[in-house]
């Protein structure tokens, strides 16, 4: 099992402990469950996530 796969099962059981909690829960746990993938690749080394923090506060673009 890969890092990207342990963090979505990492994010899916917190999502499980929120889904309880009606609409809200569902939407968050699909929010843990973006954020386990995206910890994930950064541990496997797929993605930089100072790159993406740059791109996303503007100092650097994308391209």
């Amino acid at each position: 099992m890969n890092h990207t796969l342990s963090g979505i099962a990492i994010g899916a059981f917190l999502a499980f402990m929120s889904f309880q909690f009606g609409w809200w829960g569902f939407v968050v746990s699909i929010v843990f469950m973006g954020l386990g993938a995206l910890l994930g690749r950064a541990v496997d080394g797929r993605i930089d996530l100072r790159r993406v923090l740059d791109a996303l506060t503007g100092r650097r673009s994308s391209s």
